[in-house]
């Protein structure tokens, strides 16, 4: 199947295009400069930012995809972007990721490659491969394009690990959890509780230490996270996330689980493995904690990103969430789309 490229035309958008064609060549492509008329359904978003960080042809592409919400229902993903500067290229792919996302578009893992102006993201993953930033950046995308190009849609759930750091007695994010929870009861499912200190966060081992101790099962600080969770992770089929909303991200605890993941990362791929999640804020910011998790676990860790894969909710004081208007049957429409295949 052809990959569609949405390259919207800015005045750095020639050299991205350039670049997109060596890592393409051998893989049936067209480009287009909007998301619309699309001519399949593997798109590669691909995104070059001017000296501000901005590109106006980007931003009518966010206008609609918010604006149609079935836009690219059946689609699935990857981004390109690329900057002038050294900023904005991770803020602009995760704005225009969860913007497909909700509008039906799949993600696959590790789905974008970002090109800072100098390169010097591409420092690391140059040393480890014995090239040059800019042959470790074409090594990047071409390997982006070959995975778009093979996906393949994913078995149904089986197993399904779900993880908070919330109290049972008054938390509006697990009464949501509980709703949609009773709609899956054909899917074997482990919840684990990351309360009071109980996760240690990630000490920032050396590469080699943390792949040595990955690639024997564990991490220096062992505990809950090896001898639970990260079995449970390896032999489910969905990881879900349910986080309060905690001054726009996540909390203390779970940002310390996702950090602490890198040691298994270090082992294995998660590209079969789906990521969701429950949002609960107490006042807004919902979209921001979805971003979070989409750049963390998503782009970072490489889960699979189904279409729509968040569901966010507003309920303040303890026991509100239940009375929201709807609530029940949008938890019950988020669970069938988790038995759904994409």
């Amino acid at each position: 199947m052809a990959l569609t490229v949405i390259l919207p035309e800015n005045g750095y958008s020639t050299v991205l295009r350039g670049q997109l064609e060596a890592a393409l060549d051998g893989i049936p492509h067209t480009y287009v400069g909007n998301a619309d008329h699309l001519s399949s359904t593997h798109l590669l978003f691909a995104v070059a930012l001017d000296a501000c960080g901005c590109n106006e042809g980007y931003y009518r592409i966010l206008r609609r995809l918010r604006g149609a919400p079935l836009l690219l229902e059946g689609c699935t993903a990857a981004l390109v972007v690329t900057g002038h500067g050294e900023f904005y290229t991770k803020s602009v792919a995760r704005t225009l990721a969860l913007a497909a996302n909700m509008a039906g578009c799949a993600l696959i893992g590790r789905p974008l490659v970002e090109a800072t102006g100098s390169l010097q993201n591409f420092r690391t993953q140059a040393e480890l491969s014995g090239l040059n930033e800019a042959a470790a950046y074409a090594a990047a995308l071409r390997d982006l394009a070959e995975r778009l190009d093979g996906h393949a849609p994913l078995p149904p759930i089986r197993h399904l690990v779900a993880l908070h750091a919330s109290s049972r007695a008054t938390s509006n994010t697990l009464a949501l959890w509980d709703l949609v929870r009773r709609n899956l009861p054909d899917i074997e499912i482990r919840e684990f509780g990351l309360r009071n200190g109980t996760v240690m966060d990630c000490i920032g081992c050396s590469y080699s230490a943390c792949l040595h101790y990955g690639e024997n099962g564990g991490c220096f600080y062992g505990g809950v996270m090896t001898e639970e969770v990260f079995p449970a992770v390896l032999d489910c089929d969905a990881l879900v996330m349910l986080c309060a909303n905690y001054n726009d991200a996540l909390s203390a605890n779970l940002t310390a689980c996702v950090n602490r993941l890198t040691a298994l990362y270090r082992r294995t791929r998660f590209y079969d493995k789906r990521l969701y999640g429950l949002v609960v804020s107490g006042y807004s910011g919902g979209d921001l904690v979805a971003q979070q998790l989409i750049s963390a676990l998503n782009m970072n860790k490489s889960f699979y990103l189904p279409p729509r894969f968040c569901l966010m909710e507003t309920a303040n004081d303890a026991g509100s969430l239940l009375k929201l208007p709807g609530v029940a049957g949008r938890a019950a429409a988020f669970a069938r789309q988790m038995t759904c295949t994409f």
